[in-house]
């Protein structure tokens, strides 16, 4: 069957804009191939910095012949009805149309309608100008005389010429004839700017990228990145050196050249004594280039690499000694800014904070410190650290946001100042803490080890999140402005990870008068509620993540409206988890829900809960007196255990009430002919139920 072959030709593509927009060329060419009942076999996209290409194979040459019944009026309906079927099916009379027969209905009028499939080139070349004129580009502009008139196309940089041509691989293609702004679609395109750029004609999508390789253009995204990826790491290796990969930065150099060329600079050995986070920050960011650092020690080298669009006649030196001055001059500001930062200790930063709103209904950066530093005094009992040093770290935490260096690169916050902190004397938990309270900022990111970094991590995050809680901006829908699913998920990963069990709604209600002393207790309550749902919702998603069966978290989370800590979840999921796959667990499990089964139909046909204790009295059968022994023990038993947070012993004095249970649904009549018997009963049920919740809320696992 034929193939589709699309190139968008422009100016440059911005490299951060390519990946998208490959994959919505894609998915609107492809959408919309079957939407016109033309299924197709394959379709990729490509990006380069001068163009976006698109092929799909496997496309039927037209579309297939429609054929339609379309149900009309009865027979001798209102001639409105009649004259309404004609227009909508395009008959000339009802002798065209033919008679069903309906005997309970009556009969009526049936118009078969036959649609001839079109040719699949007449339908590209209606629908692939619509979709070049509604491309979803996140930034736009119109250019030349063109601009001024109404309709003019509206592109990320000017569009110069369209290939578009369908047709068999053993064939000679055809064009895709249509026009947008005037650029007529054709099968001509050009090679790289500098080094091929005399047009050239191009049949199908083998040709075409056989000829661009020819001409200087990796088409591919993915081989550029390997081969710059490669050719980078070898020319390292060849000096002896490592490249320091950079992911994010292999993919956006990669949109940034048609013909990778890489070549390797050096800079002043002076600028290796600062940080050599910083000399990377500074090449990075401005030359976009890699560094490189002495595989014996780690530490970073005087040499850079960086990638060319260009086979230079000069090997390259030209290129190498340009980028090198403006590494030069950057490495020496980035050096001043350090050697200028060091000289300020970062307590005397501090008093400026208290002219920086943090947020207007929370207060400036200053008092939000205050809080930190009280919270961190609190959390250190958690963390088991030095409550002096979680106080000491917390104070100077966010010092280095004041700093020049923090200024220019605002993703060394923290590890700036962890360095300054460092030069200033201080102690090495309360440095590392500047950077690691920061973490963790997303799922791959690691949590705090030292004890004061997990105390000052928990506390800016606990600060944040109820602050924000106490003025009523929580995250709604897709919306989270101020990352407060981020915080709190961070709580959450320190507090399994580090083996802390954190009380949300208790550290809320402890924290929320520093923030709102004009609160209720009716307030701070409701308010504590949401905050603990939106606790139970994280904890919830991150279990799943991790692979824990949605069922047996939401049998833990939330027991009973009662607050669980967040590691206790953890823990009672994973011994919860382990008795069910037990085949005392699975009894247990069956009983319990035939008991809360039971109890669910009665109480609806009775109107009325049955949760008072049963009377002991009323007990006739063994069995009965059995199974209420056995619960008052696992009661006993199980409550000390999940008291001392011993979740595998809770779960064995669990197992003991099986037999109680099997015994009392083989031997008892639950709905007895005596009221009071009957009602009994159904309480002796209600208390397996209350007996279990000790542990989980058996009714919300799967069988």
């Amino acid at each position: 069957m034929p193939d589709l072959l699309l190139e968008l030709f422009s100016e440059e593509i911005p490299a951060r804009m390519q990946a998208k927009a490959a994959e919505d060329l894609r998915r609107m060419v492809t959408d919309k191939l079957v939407a016109e009942g033309l299924v197709y076999e394959g379709a990729k996209a490509f990006a380069t910095p001068r163009r976006l290409t698109l092929t799909v194979h496997g496309i039927p040459a037209r579309q297939s012949d429609l054929k339609e019944e379309r149900k009309g009026p009865r027979v001798g309906g209102p001639e409105a009805a009649v004259q309404g079927f004609l227009k909508a099916t395009g008959l000339k009379s009802l002798d065209e149309a033919k008679i069903q027969r309906d005997p309970k209905k009556g009969d009526f009028y049936v118009a078969l309608i036959e649609k001839p499939g079109r040719a699949t080139l007449d339908v590209l070349a209606d629908m692939l100008p619509v979709i070049i004129r509604t491309f979803p580009w996140p930034k736009s502009m119109r250019w030349g005389e063109r601009s001024a008139r109404s309709g003019a196309l509206s592109w990320v940089r000017p569009l110069h010429s369209i290939v578009a041509t369908f047709g068999l691989e053993t064939e000679a293609p055809d064009v895709v004839k249509f026009a947008v702004d005037g650029i007529e679609a054709g099968q001509t395109t050009s090679g790289h700017r500098f080094m091929a750029p005399a047009a050239m004609e191009v049949r199908r999508f083998e040709d075409y990228e056989a000829k661009l390789l020819d001409a200087k253009v990796v088409l591919d995204p993915q081989r550029r990145k390997d081969a710059i990826l490669t050719d980078a790491s070898q020319l390292a290796f060849a000096q002896g050196f490592e490249l320091v990969e950079d992911q994010v930065l292999l993919d956006e150099v990669a949109g940034l050249v048609e013909w990778p060329v890489v070549l390797m600079g050096a800079f002043d050995e002076e600028f290796l004594s600062i940080p050599g986070e910083v000399i990377r920050a500074t090449i990075r960011n401005n030359q976009k280039c890699f560094v490189v650092s002495d595989p014996k020690t780690g530490k970073l080298t005087n040499k850079f690499i960086l990638t060319a669009n260009i086979e230079a006649s000069d090997g390259g030196k030209a290129i190498i000694a340009g980028n090198e001055r403006v590494i030069r001059a950057r490495l020496s500001d980035a050096k001043f800014f350090y050697e200028s930062d060091v000289k300020t200790k970062l307590e005397n930063r501090l008093p400026k904070f208290d002219g920086i709103v943090f947020h207007e209904k929370l207060g400036t950066q200053g008092e939000r410190i205050k809080r930190i530093e009280i919270a961190a005094v609190e959390m250190a009992q958690f963390a088991k650290a030095d409550t002096e040093k979680a106080k000491r770290a917390a104070h100077l935490a966010k010092a280095d946001l004041l700093t020049e260096m923090v200024g220019e690169f605002p993703e060394l916050q923290g590890l700036m100042g962890k360095y300054y902190a460092l030069a200033q004397g201080e102690d090495a938990s309360v440095a590392a803490a500047s950077e690691e309270h920061y973490k963790p900022q997303g799922p791959n990111d690691r949590v705090p080890i030292d004890p004061v970094s997990i105390a000052v991590a928990l506390a800016d995050k606990i600060d944040t999140l109820v602050g924000f809680w106490a003025i009523d901006e929580k995250p709604t829908g897709s919306k989270d402005p101020y990352a407060l699913r981020r915080a709190a998920l961070g709580v959450i990963r320190i507090a399994i990870e580090r083996g802390i069990d954190l009380y949300p709604r208790g550290l809320l209600e402890k924290h929320i008068k520093r923030v709102r002393a004009d609160l209720s207790d009716g307030a701070i309550s409701e308010i504590g509620d949401s905050f603990q749902r939106f606790f139970e919702d994280r904890l919830t998603v991150q279990l799943r993540d991790q692979g824990a069966r949605h069922d047996l978290v939401e049998a833990v989370v939330g027991l009973g409206g009662k607050e669980v800590g967040l590691l206790s979840v953890v823990r009672r999921v994973e011994a919860l988890g382990r008795f069910l796959d037990s085949d005392d667990g699975k009894n247990l499990l069956a009983g319990t829900k035939r008991a809360a089964n039971i109890l669910r139909i009665e109480e609806k046909k009775d109107g009325k809960a049955y949760d008072g204790a049963p009377d002991a009295a009323l007990y006739s059968l063994d069995e009965e007196k059995t199974l209420a022994k056995a619960i008052g023990r696992v009661k006993t038993e199980a409550g000390a255990a999940v008291g001392r947070e011993d979740f595998a012993a809770a779960m064995s004095a669990m197992a003991k009430l099986r037999p109680a249970v099997d015994a009392f649904f083989d031997k008892v009549k639950v709905n007895d002919d005596d009221a009071k018997v009957r009602e009994n009963r159904l309480k002796l049920l209600n208390e397996i139920r209350a007996a279990t919740r000790a542990v989980a809320d058996f009714s919300k696992i799967q069988d």
